[in-house]
């Protein structure tokens, strides 16, 4: 897996990881495919959702590499 941090670019993440979609729809984020969404950061996208991006950063790779 690659490594995500709070300055990783959404689009890249869905990129390397498309399973990852439904864990980005669980917290509001569903127009990832709007211009916004591929020029954010994982931690722009989080403050704009209302969401702890480090929170985030660890349930997120639990996902990927759980499913979980």
């Amino acid at each position: 897996m690659f490594e995500i941090t709070k300055e990783t670019m959404v689009s890249e993440i869905l990129e390397k990881c498309p399973e990852a979609m439904p864990k980005f729809q669980e917290l509001g984020m569903h127009c990832l495919g709007c211009a916004l969404a591929t020029a954010e950061t994982l931690q722009q996208a989080c403050e704009a959702h209302g969401v702890d991006v480090d929170e985030f950063i660890i349930e997120l790779k639990a996902f990927i590499i759980f499913g979980v």
